[in-house]
């Protein structure tokens, strides 16, 4: 078994960049539970001041991954190096922050109480009344953890993953059971962490929170990872754009043309699939003059996950955490 702090040589002349800009790596790492292979040959860098939001259906890795970066677990083959040291190590784990979705404290301290707890273990901590805004736990900080609703925990969660000022700070389904508002709030405060520099690495099962925060986006599944790039690169380049008309044409001539990916009808009209939407709108419009109600829409990253995962499920109300 490779040490975590040992260098993989190949990983780098594939080009996993571990240094520079780089304060979180993960090369060539594989990782399995019994015969369970959670993580298969995987490279991955994150670098500072960036949010990446990392992305995969159930069993797919992404808490295997978070929990190595964190010195919870220990890859099988592969190393694991936090700003360039091994991730247990103590001046490595006073820079980081962690918001893990399966967490417990204790539920008869008062809310500020955990935070002043948390704070004392970090030597520049943020003061209390800072880590209370950020959070939006001003007015419940006197409360016992007990006693709150399940998205005012969720909050004070968040607030112990940030009140140490980490430069590094992971976060494992963050908003889970925050209502719409505070979903949002939650949104900006994270925004405000990465305009202050901070590095931030974002597992979410909503991926409009997806496309609304990550500077880039990592795919995950089955252990390896089948897609990285921005949202916006992402979505072009995995499922390309829709078109929805009205035509005298038939779905199978449609499904002819060149550039066409899918073509279904839907309620009288035809829903095509293309990457290149021009050059089949140029085609539709000399076959068929009397082309009506046109529509052409990029497709949201929804349907990009669900193209590179092979999902059959609506993603928005299913869950993406694995262990």
């Amino acid at each position: 078994m490779n040490s975590v702090l040992e260098p993989i040589q190949e990983s780098q002349a594939r080009g996993t960049d571990c240094a520079g800009t780089a304060v979180a790596c993960l090369q060539s790492v594989s990782k399995s539970f019994g015969e369970v292979r959670a993580l298969r040959n995987v490279d991955l860098a994150i670098h500072a001041g960036e949010l990446v939001a990392l992305l995969g259906p159930n069993g797919a890795g992404k808490t295997t991954a978070v929990k190595l970066f964190l010195g919870l677990a220990r890859p099988n083959a592969g190393a694991v190096t936090v700003f360039g040291g091994n991730p247990i190590h103590p001046s490595v784990r006073m820079r980081i922050g962690a918001m893990l979705q399966v967490a417990k404290v204790p539920e008869t301290l008062r809310v500020r109480e955990h935070i002043d707890l948390f704070s004392s273990y970090y030597p520049k901590a943020f003061p209390l009344a800072e880590t209370l805004r950020i959070a939006g736990l001003e007015d419940i900080q006197d409360r016992k953890f007990g006693e709150l609703s399940g998205g005012q925990k969720q909050r004070v969660m968040f607030a112990l993953a940030l009140c140490g000022d980490p430069d590094l700070i992971f976060l494992d389904e963050p908003t889970v059971g925050l209502d719409v508002e505070a979903r949002r709030l939650l949104w900006a405060q994270i925004r405000k962490l990465v305009a202050r520099g901070k590095t931030v690495l974002l597992t979410t099962h909503y991926l409009e929170e997806a496309d609304a925060l990550a500077d880039r986006v990592v795919v995950i599944d089955h252990g390896a990872i089948v897609a990285e790039g921005t949202s916006a690169e992402i979505k072009a380049r995995t499922v390309g754009r829709k078109i929805r008309c009205v035509s005298r044409l038939v779905a199978e001539a449609v499904r002819s043309l060149p550039g066409v990916l899918e073509v279904h009808e839907d309620r009288g009209a035809l829903e095509i699939r293309t990457a290149q939407a021009e050059m089949v709108l140029r085609e539709l419009l000399r076959r068929d003059m009397e082309l009506a109600d046109l529509e052409v829409t990029s497709p949201g990253l929804e349907e990009a996950f669900l193209s590179l995962t092979g999902s059959d499920h609506t993603h928005s109300t299913s869950t993406v955490m694995q262990r």
